[in-house]
């Protein structure tokens, strides 16, 4: 299960959070997860409102605060990535900062990175907030992490005899791997970010254009990938393949407090390799308090 841009403020959280929307979304995210039983739940960044403006109890307190939703489910294997909310635009990026959050949030390496696989499926998370600012030190170490991966990759594939490059346009429906491959490779990579430019539009813009990922040659480290990605686009069927045949899904926003409908990706990688996405949607928070009007409404006329 995939979700992005919670926006939690913890312990700064008002009234209207904390009775309201906490509780409608608790309420959301149980059924859905008791519906769809996912094996994890992903957060592609931004699940602080102005994480990059608190201190670190406070960051705790966002971390609590999104367990607290989760309720009964917060046992799921969580991963969080870091999104510009969490720690702040090029201006504001500090590594110590960074690495002070990231070893509250599971997985995570001091550059805000991480490495996990569930079954044979291997996904590698990548501060992209950092691959976007110039010379900073922590897009240096996020490099490492990408060349580090890319050769465990390499090294999976020498001598793979009669296996195309995942991605490779002689694949038809862009499988995501052999089932002979061997786990731990081609992983799907996670980031904040977009890639793709969606002609849409975006309700946040990164803080450099997102094509400097791939002009920059910094994913051309890990060629031909499966990659899911957060959403800032207002239409939500956005599944984009690139010229090598990378496949970029975007995930919706998961709050109301921005343009659009929120939703989240279910993501299933079966045993043959094929993945699947579903795109899940949740009613605008009006037509939450619309309902809850009209039942107090006819709550009053009956008593």
């Amino acid at each position: 299960m995939m979700v992005s841009d919670l926006m939690l403020l913890g312990s700064d959280a008002t009234y209207a959070d904390r009775f309201f929307r906490n509780h409608v979304m608790s309420k959301l995210f149980a059924k859905s997860i008791e519906t769809l039983r996912p094996d994890m739940i992903v957060v592609l960044g931004d699940i602080s409102a102005m994480g990059f403006q608190l201190k670190e109890s406070k960051w705790i307190d966002v971390i609590d605060q999104f367990k607290g939703i989760l309720g009964q489910y917060s046992d799921l294997p969580l991963h969080i990535a870091l999104g510009d909310k969490d720690v702040g635009g090029c201006a504001n990026l500090d590594d110590s900062f960074v690495h002070h959050m990231a070893k509250h949030l599971p997985g995570l390496d001091s550059s805000g990175c991480g490495t996990f696989e569930i079954g044979n499926v291997s996904f590698v998370s990548l501060n992209s907030v950092a691959l976007l600012c110039g010379n900073n030190p922590l897009r240096i170490s996020v490099e490492k992490v990408i060349e580090k991966e890319n050769n465990h990759f390499q090294q999976k594939m020498v001598n793979e005899a009669g296996h195309f490059s995942l991605g490779s346009i002689e694949r038809e429906g862009f499988n995501w791997r052999q089932n002979s491959m061997e786990s731990g490779s081609g992983p799907v990579v996670l980031l904040h970010f977009p890639l793709y430019k969606f002609s849409e539009g975006t309700i946040s813009e990164p803080p450099v254009s997102s094509k400097e990922l791939m002009a920059g040659g910094l994913i051309n480290y890990m060629p031909s990938l499966q990659i899911q990605l957060n959403m800032f686009f207002k239409r939500l069927n956005q599944d984009y393949t690139h010229y090598d045949g990378t496949r970029e899904v975007a995930v919706p926003a998961m709050t109301w407090k921005t343009t659009g409908v929120p939703g989240f990706v279910i993501s299933t990688f079966g045993r043959k390799g094929i993945m699947t996405v579903r795109y899940c949607l949740i009613v605008p928070e009006w037509y939450v308090m619309a309902g809850y009007s009209v039942f107090l409404f006819l709550t009053a006329l009956s008593a």
